[in-house]
């Protein structure tokens, strides 16, 4: 009896489907790692400073000649209820302020998640100094547990003079793997 060659070649296509899947998953483990360095590099999407903390000056003069409003804004990429618990609030540069924002987990499962901020206008970013936030790390959440979580900030008072509203937004997505330093 002859062999076609056959089960030769479903061999080797095996092998290539093997090979190109574990291609796959190690491209897919390593692309968190890969792009938080590039937004690191970057300067995008930056949760805390480069050494991991985050000081409020106490030196910092409140200059109470300016007023500059806050603009509170939330988004979820998943099942939750995610929003500020205030609109807006104006605060003087340099003034430390809090607005705390809340989450519900409409699940019927825990799951881990993360909220990455973004500001507008552009150059308003590195003059939003957050002193605590819950972006800062994971979030774990029990199913359908509801959570406040505090942001506490202050406004550098080098911001140009010619902003006069800033509009501070999350977007909250649940994240693969439970980081073991997440909050509870």
């Amino acid at each position: 009896m002859k062999k076609d060659g056959t089960s030769g070649l479903n061999r080797t296509m095996l092998g290539k489907l093997l090979v190109t899947a574990v291609v796959m998953f190690g491209f897919a483990y390593a692309l968190n790692p890969f792009y938080r360095q590039i937004c690191e590099a970057l300067g995008l999407n930056v949760l805390t400073q480069k050494d991991g903390t985050v000081e409020y000056d106490k030196n910092t003069q409140v200059d109470a000649t300016r007023n500059i409003t806050i603009e509170f804004d939330a988004n979820s990429q998943g099942p939750y209820r995610f929003r500020p618990t205030v609109a807006s609030m104006t605060v003087h540069p340099g003034e430390l302020a809090t607005v705390t924002y809340e989450v519900v987990n409409t699940q019927n499962r825990d799951v881990a998640a993360q909220a990455i901020p973004s500001y507008a206008p552009q150059n308003a970013m590195q003059h939003f100094k957050k002193v605590e936030c819950f972006c800062f790390r994971q979030q774990a959440l029990k199913p359908n547990e509801a959570r406040q979580m505090p942001v506490m900030f202050y406004i550098d008072p080098k911001l140009p003079r010619d902003v006069k509203t800033i509009t501070l937004s999350y977007t909250f997505f649940e994240v693969g793997g439970m980081d073991k330093t997440a909050a509870k």
